[in-house]
């Protein structure tokens, strides 16, 4: 609860906003109170002949006749003025007389005799009129603003979720999938904004509801004001109950939307392969499974949904028959009196009724509040130093000194020493899994270092702020990113980048060609991860993003893998072009690329074993030379075929 509640109030601007949704909840209570007090009023026809005449036994109960002699006694009473006329009016004060100081029947009262509604009911309808218009607006407001509220809370959360999972390390996202990060930003916040109209309805409202109630059940009647009570306890037990076993269902259910959203993800993702292998009766089994245990919980949220409302409802109807029976016949109040009494129980008890419904809602809401508090608890590891200072250029050198990385209880890097100097062109050699990859991703800190250091231009890279290192840093990832926007847009990203600047950098990475022939050319929308685009071609745009970034470091990470030999050759010239401007380090497996490469740093089970040009490689090395070797004969061998 106290999570839901810190996910209400977290940011200040909606103080105000929780604060007017309160005062026209409880506007709307006082409004519920008028309008039934009203309606009594209006049901007041005036005191009977045996209210005014008859006396009552020994038991309190009033007597079935009259006599003359009771008559006599009484009128006098009830004819003040002496007329030997007894008018509605009279009958009226001396009924409110003859029913003690109680506030609620004299104001009926005052009101009857104000109004004059034996003569005219017209002003008294206006009256009405007005309540029913103002516990109208007053309903709209309340049930709006709590909206607004939980809207504006939900999308708050949303953003603050987005920007907190932007400032993890990569280690995060290897501990969460993509289907349960999407869910909690998705159907957790939403679930959040849902329960807190329902927090606002419970846990204020209701409680002001239910105490003025009470109160003016108690000014009313204290004896029928007893009968709440003995309901009370009924209704607590079946409350208690729902909420445990809501709460405990919550938390399965959502827990298998995650892995239900999951494998709904990796399904589509991977659709050319579930239909390259014919697999669709297998995907189609695993999502069933899923989705038939999320179809049970969710019955079985329901039915202790549903449950506490009948058994509430039979609980409040004997409570009510009680009332009408002990308010008729055994405490003789009058018609109107026991209307407007009626009508404050109900207005006592349906809050009451709804607290179970609602706090099934709630309960969702504090086990979606605490999953999406987990990730929001959780503190970046990679943070700026204190006294970090501004990268302004990269000048002189990148430095591995004894570097150690692992992940989880692998060690992927072992004492990893080299050094890059500024302007040179350094490729990174080796099988799979042996580190490359690693490496190039320890430099613009997206891990942090187990042991050792990393140095630029003498200083440690947590000296610097990790905006400004990298922004002195370009990166074509292995899998290139691209977003539903224009080609000019992914190109630019984010950044102001004039046309001519675009275009420069896309035929440096002979994108130029293929966008021009577009109709719309560089305005083309790219759709989804670019999936109208072949995978040359979404390359060939994340290298001009990164050549139109300008950075002196250039990491190109398998950045050839998808093009053509065609198109590896442009981009082998156009990293020839580069060559000296700036610094250049390489990752491929298409040995060709690193023709221009100042020197070649070999890697074996994360340990560097050699480093050198490519000819004292060839010399020094057998397994590189073995793996050169292999590279080019294959390369001969396939050269006829395509011939």
């Amino acid at each position: 609860m106290r999570l839901l509640f810190k996910a209400a109030l977290r940011v200040k601007r909606h103080l105000a906003l929780f604060l007017f949704s309160l005062a026209t909840l409880i506007a709307l209570t006082v409004a519920n109170h008028v309008e039934m007090f009203t309606l009594g009023v209006l049901a007041d026809t005036g005191a009977d002949f045996f209210s005014l005449f008859a006396s009552k036994n020994g038991e309190g109960e009033q007597n079935g006749h009259v006599t003359l002699q009771e008559v006599q006694e009484k009128w006098h009473k009830i004819d003040r003025e002496r007329e030997g006329v007894i008018t509605k009016e009279d009958a009226n004060i001396f009924m409110t007389k003859k029913s003690g100081p109680n506030p609620l029947k004299r104001v009926m009262g005052q009101i009857k005799r104000h109004f004059h509604l034996e003569q005219d009911l017209k002003p008294f309808l206006i009256l009405l009129c007005i309540v029913a218009l103002n516990k109208a607006i007053f309903l709209f407001f309340s049930r709006y603003t709590t909206r607004k509220l939980s809207f504006r809370i939900s999308r708050d959360l949303r953003q603050h979720y987005f920007d907190h999972l932007q400032h993890q390390p990569m280690s995060f996202f290897q501990k969460y999938n993509i289907g349960t990060l999407s869910s909690r930003v998705s159907s957790d916040s939403n679930q959040i904004a849902t329960s807190i109209n329902s927090f606002l309805t419970n846990y204020i409202q209701a409680p002001f509801t239910i105490l003025s109630t009470l109160i003016f059940c108690f000014f009313m009647s204290w004896q029928l004001s007893m009968v709440i009570f003995l309901g009370l306890p009924l209704i607590v037990l079946p409350v208690v109950f729902v909420t445990r076993k809501v709460k405990k269902i919550t938390r399965q259910l959502q827990k298998n939307q995650e892995r239900f959203t999951s494998i709904l993800i990796d399904f589509l993702a991977g659709i050319q392969t579930v239909k390259v292998f014919a697999m669709e009766s297998f995907s189609y089994k695993k999502y069933k499974e899923q989705n038939d245990q999320m179809a049970k919980l969710e019955t079985k949220t329901a039915k202790y949904d549903l449950l506490t409302r009948p058994v509430l409802h039979t609980i409040t109807t004997f409570c009510l028959a009680t009332v009408i029976i002990m308010g008729l016949h055994v405490l003789d109040m009058k018609l109107a009196e026991l209307i407007i009494f009626i009508g404050l129980l109900h207005l006592f008890y349906e809050p009451v009724k709804k607290f179970a419904e609602e706090n099934s809602n709630i309960q969702k809401g504090v086990v979606a509040a605490e999953r999406m508090y987990e990730v929001l608890n959780l503190k970046p590891q990679i943070i700026d130093h204190p006294h970090a200072i501004k990268l302004e250029s990269f000048e002189r050198a990148l430095e591995f000194k004894d570097v150690w990385f692992r992940y989880e209880e692998n060690w992927i890097l072992k004492g990893l020493n080299f050094t890059v100097n500024k302007g040179e062109t350094v490729a990174l050699v080796g099988g799979t899994g042996v580190g490359k990859s690693t490496i190039v991703q320890l430099i613009p800190r997206l891990y942090e270092v187990q042991k050792g250091e990393i140095l630029m231009d003498g200083k440690l890279l947590h000296d610097y702020t990790q905006k400004s290192l990298r922004e002195q840093i370009s990166f074509v990832p292995q899998k290139p990113f691209l977003f539903y926007d224009t080609i000019a847009a992914n190109i630019a990203y984010g950044k102001s980048f004039s046309k001519d600047e675009i275009i420069e950098a896309a035929k440096k990475a002979h994108a130029h060609e293929f966008i021009e022939q577009l109709p719309q050319g560089y305005e083309t929308m790219l759709a989804e991860t670019g999936k109208n685009f072949s995978g040359g071609q979404q390359q060939r745009l994340a290298i001009a993003r990164a050549l139109v970034k300008r950075a002196p470091i250039l990491i190109l990470d398998e950045a050839t893998s998808s093009l053509d030999a065609i198109s590896e050759n442009h981009i082998k010239m156009a990293i020839k072009e580069l060559h000296g401007e700036i610094t250049q380090i390489l990752i491929a497996h298409r040995l060709s690329t690193l023709e221009y490469a100042d020197r070649i740093i070999f890697l074996e089970n994360g340990e560097k074993v050699a480093e050198g040009t490519r000819e004292e490689l060839l010399d020094i090395c057998p397994p590189f030379r073995l793996m050169w070797e292999t590279h080019f004969h294959t390369k001969k061998q396939a050269a006829p075929a395509l011939s």
